[in-house]
């Protein structure tokens, strides 16, 4: 092989290398990973402005969905939301949203179409809730 193609491979191999982080992880006193405090990684983001409805899901006696009003909020300009409680803030990095500030501190949901999130359980599993936007933010 010429000297420039190998060169070239080498380059490509490390930006692949490089564009797939290892997983963090954070391990307590007693050496467990917590997984509240786990690095989701991935690019920043945000989240659509507006409106979230959320809802658990209902059952096959009852309607498909139960409304939880106290869980919904309002996507803000500046990573920001609001509740009836107040005012927070949020990180999105890749597509886990974890709530850094106000009444929400320390949830987290994960995107899992534009409009809808998926609520994280605290081991980090998939969770019940869902949010859904449903309007603009006025």
């Amino acid at each position: 092989m010429k000297t420039r193609t190998i060169i070239l491979l080498a380059v490509l191999a490390a930006g692949i290398a490089a564009a797939e982080p290892a997983p963090a992880r954070i391990q307590d006193d007693a050496g467990a990973q917590d997984s509240k405090s786990r690095d989701p990684g991935g690019m920043l983001g945000t989240l659509e402005h507006g409106r979230y409805r959320c809802a658990l899901p209902g059952d096959a006696a009852g309607a498909a969905w139960k409304a939880v009003p106290e869980a919904d909020f309002r996507v803000v300009p500046s990573s920001s939301y609001t509740t009836e409680e107040g005012r927070g803030t949020y990180i999105m990095r890749g597509r886990v949203v974890t709530f850094t500030r106000g009444p929400k501190l320390g949830e987290q949901l994960k995107q899992v179409g534009r409009n809808t999130l998926q609520g994280v359980a605290d081991d980090g599993s998939k969770g019940r809730l869902t949010c859904t936007r449903a309007g603009a933010a006025n």
